[in-house]
């Protein structure tokens, strides 16, 4: 394993003990980022428009399309170690 894969599985620990959890827009970039790095771009059809939570999940991850996994990777690590202050 990496050291960049070995900080990113420590990440999504540490995601699970933050203090408080974090407003809906800290949630979606997270929810991107960890797709975008597990899973790539999003594929697949848009949510319809009264399917709020998915539909709000599917553009954050569209919305980065084309991010390379390890850039993914680091930007999540990054935003985890801002929300633990």
């Amino acid at each position: 394993m990496s050291d960049l894969q070995a900080r990113f599985a420590k990440a999504q620990q540490d995601v699970t003990s933050l203090a408080e959890r974090p407003d809906n827009n800290a949630m979606l970039k997270l929810y991107a980022l960890y797709k975008q790095a597990t899973q790539g771009d999003a594929t697949g059809e848009q949510p319809g428009t009264f399917d709020f939570v998915r539909r709000a999940k599917f553009d954050a991850w569209s919305a980065i399309k084309g991010t390379v996994v390890e850039d993914a990777m680091q930007q999540y690590i990054e935003l985890v170690a801002s929300l633990r202050r």
